[in-house]
């Protein structure tokens, strides 16, 4: 996974670097003030920035574009550090100048970097703690997928992963770091910028040596960059030792504190326990040495940093620990409240005069023919990258064509038997789904898919139990499978999601990724996940199972709040079938979103209840037929219709359509005639209420065949959810209503027992369709 070549002759060209290490601190700085102190600003609101945060990774930034990049590599930037990536975009002519006064502006520079939404080049997305860092662990498995899998010609280069120190707080990043599968991924080098800061304090103890050891226990190579050359020098003058030992064994907030000395009170401060020896030595320096020393680590030394690079394994993952100084050459360098302060006009003007930029120029490119517009130059033809023109998915059918299933079935078990339909109906848009797992695959009915297609691991591995008669799942690990296991961390699971899900902006080779979880757990996932979406990454999540139908289980694992997921999750589609065929149907229509520049993700919330199929009444005509699938699709059918207008409505969803039946049933015995209509989509059906009222554009067709006009009668709703979910139907025409579902934590027992308790029983739906009769 070796970059391409890059220059090696790095003493030639430290000073050039240093020119533009000094431009682009200038210019993230320059972005920063002009949001907030130059452009106008009417509403009196917080613009914000983080000039000190980007301060501290300038130097790293520098030598990583402008020494060590290649074409195939791909970069996650700290979300804080967006003005610096800006600034080097600018200066190699990738963004145009007219941006760099629209920072956090509507429509300009986001405020973190953002694949959709920013004007310049961005690999990763980045701004939720976390996710940003290891974004590039699930795109490296996600290029290695596609080419063992689908052949797909991704080119090689390294993952960097620019991380704040304060950003290894996050768990989502050890959980990622310990997966088994992260050791193999050699391509994968992550950058700490250890300013010893978070946002509020100095961090009195960072234990950058605990943390190494953790990296190095899950088998990444370790590189520590804590001096620059300047210390290193004098190190090995007399005194030296004492004070490598001084700096050493002091506390972060006393180093901080002395980054804000002066140079009379650092000779007063720094001796320590040993004040012969290093006063000895630092007497021989003048002022200006003596400060630059104290601020002199290896995050800021660009030999160091090149030579730290130079070093990279590719055979394993790699980890540099760069000490960096917060606010590193501003006047708020170290500081314990830098984290979001912003430099007056008279200090940008100081830094102008430091650094070599005119301040009523601030976007003034180097000279052309100057040694550093030449290297600009150069690396910009070197780091050039073709557009991706995305190519649409394989064609996938609407409907397989089997007949309706008969007896009983849950729709969890439907989805295992969909995906080896799809095998069979559609085989060159099966090999490109691939399902992710956290150590789910049996319960959740995926054995059968996984017996197919077999498991994903970048080497081939030996099955022991290939010979066990009694092994009903087969664990066939090789680079051609199309299941991939990561351990129990829905994190995990949805940032591989999200990462498969943009191979077709990447590569221009789509991935249809399903990731599978108990739907108690899609909370947990849900922030990694909708940030997933937010960065152009289209997969389906399946939730099962899910509910208080999950009697025996009790509280802890009965789903309340899920249904309604849809409804608020932008970029996603959410469903809740009740039969199989419908798990069919919504399947092969959220798979043809997936992989598209207008395609969407999707959210099922499957069951483990047994119904009788024998329920959906599909129609044998094959026009009805697709009538049926095309409601289904866009989120409600009539289920049960009379000939006479109905006196009352109950709308269900998913396994709750067996109790709405039997009420129903019961309801017509005493003179309540009943409809019932199934919901498979109440986000579907939100958007469709919403459009009608002239707030969007979806199309609005089903409400009028699902709840048509001229039988609008008072309607009960119930779901194995939070009952505000379908409560918004009582306004398609607003009709008395009654939403029925569950508000409480659950209890375990059996299946009637826990249904009468949360009131979603065949007598509860009863009363309350009598109720809003009368």
């Amino acid at each position: 996974m070796t970059s391409t070549a890059r220059p090696r002759d790095a003493a030639a060209e430290i000073g050039t670097l240093g020119e533009i290490e000094r431009r682009a601190l200038w210019l993230s700085s320059a972005i920063v003030h002009h949001a907030n102190r130059v452009r106008p600003n009417p509403s009196g609101l917080k613009v914000g920035g983080h000039q000190a945060s980007c301060a501290s990774m300038v130097s790293i930034m520098t030598s990583l574009w402008f020494r060590h990049l290649a074409p195939g590599d791909r970069v996650s930037v700290k979300p804080h550090a967006s003005p610096v990536l800006h600034a080097i975009n600018y200066l190699l002519g990738e963004l145009d100048e007219r941006y760099l006064t629209t920072l956090r502006e509507f429509g300009g520079l986001q405020s973190y970097p953002s694949r959709s939404k920013d004007p310049d080049p961005v690999d990763y997305s980045t701004g939720s703690v976390g996710i940003g860092a290891t974004a590039p662990i699930w795109g490296a498995l996600s290029r290695r997928y596609l080419r063992s899998t689908v052949g797909a010609k991704t080119g090689g280069g390294r993952q960097f992963s620019l991380v704040g120190d304060a950003e290894l707080d996050e768990g989502a990043i050890w959980e990622a770091i310990l997966d088994p599968a992260v050791a193999e991924l050699g391509e994968l080098v992550w950058i700490v910028d250890l300013n010893r800061q978070s946002l509020d304090r100095v961090v009195p103890n960072i234990a950058a040596e605990r943390l190494a050891g953790m990296f190095g226990a899950a088998g990444w190579q370790v590189l520590t960059l804590k001096y620059g050359r300047l210390l290193e020098e004098l190190f090995v003058r007399p005194g030296g030792a004492a004070l490598r030992h001084r700096i050493d064994a002091m506390s972060n907030p006393e180093y901080q504190r002395l980054l804000r000395c002066t140079a009379a009170e650092l000779r007063e401060r720094l001796p320590g326990e040993e004040p012969e020896a290093v006063r000895a030595l630092i007497d021989d320096l003048d002022d200006a040495t003596l400060l630059d020393a104290i601020r002199n680590l290896g995050g800021h030394d660009l030999d160091a940093l090149d030579h730290a690079f130079a070093e990279i394994d590719d055979s394993r993952p790699t980890v540099i620990f760069a000490y960096t100084v917060k606010g590193y050459r501003l006047p708020t360098q170290g500081h314990p409240q830098n984290h979001s302060s912003l430099l007056t006009d008279e200090q940008m003007r100081t830094l102008a005069g430091e650094v070599g930029a005119d301040p009523d120029r601030p976007w003034l490119g180097f000279p052309a023919g100057s040694a550093a517009a030449s290297l600009c130059s150069e690396v910009a033809a070197r780091l050039h990258r073709e557009p991706v023109s995305p190519v649409g998915p394989p064609a996938l059918p609407e409907d397989i064509g089997r007949p309706a299933p008969t007896g009983t079935a849950t729709t969890q078990a439907a989805l295992g038997r969909a995906l080896l339909d799809l095998t069979r109906s559609a085989p060159e848009a099966a090999r490109r789904v691939v399902t992710v797992s956290p150590d789910v695959s049996s319960t959740t009915n995926l054995g059968g898919w996984v017996n197919k297609v077999g498991v994903w691991s970048a080497t081939e591995r030996r099955d022991w139990f290939a010979d066990d008669a009694e092994t009903i799942l087969h664990w066939r690990e090789n680079p051609a499978g199309q299941h991939i296991e990561l351990g129990i961390a829905e994190t995990n699971l949805v940032g591989l999601l999200g990462e498969l899900g943009a191979t077709w902006s990447r590569w221009a080779e789509p991935l249809l990724p399903i990731g599978v979880m108990y739907d108690p757990f899609v909370e947990r996932a849900l922030e990694p996940w909708s940030f997933g979406m937010y960065a152009g990454g289209q997969s389906i999540l399946v939730g099962t199972p899910s509910g208080v139908t999950l009697a025996p289980e009790g509280g802890a694992h009965q789903s309340i709040t899920t249904p309604s997921i849809g409804i608020e999750q932008p970029g996603c589609v959410s469903y809740e079938p009740a039969f199989a065929i419908d798990v069919e149907w919504t399947l092969l229509a959220a798979l043809a979103q997936l992989g598209r520049p207008d395609g969407e993700s999707a959210y099922l919330r499957l069951s483990t209840r047994p119904v009788d199929q024998s329920l959906a009444a599909v129609p044998a005509d094959p026009a009805a037929r697709e009538r049926r699938r095309r409601q289904v699709v866009a989120g409600a059918y009539p289920l049960r219709r009379g000939s006479a207008a109905p006196k009352v409505t109950i709308a269900a969803m998913g396994a709750m359509v067996t109790e709405a039946l039997q009420a129903a049933d019961r309801l017509d015995q005493v003179g309540v005639a009943t409809e019932v209509v199934c919901v498979t989509s109440p986000d579907l059906l939100f958007r469709a209420l919403r459009s009608r009222r002239g707030q969007g554009d979806a199309p609005s067709w089903i409400l009028d065949q699902a709840f048509p006009a001229d039988r609008a009668a008072p309607l009960v709703t119930v779901l194995d959810g939070h009952p505000h979910t379908l409560a918004f139907l009582a306004g398609v025409h607003q009709v008395p209503h009654v939403p029925l579902g569950v508000t409480g934590f659950g209890q375990s027992g059996s299946l009637d027992e826990v249904y009468r308790y949360h009131g979603i029983d065949t007598d509860s739906i009863i009363r309350a369709a009598l109720d809003v009769v009368a």
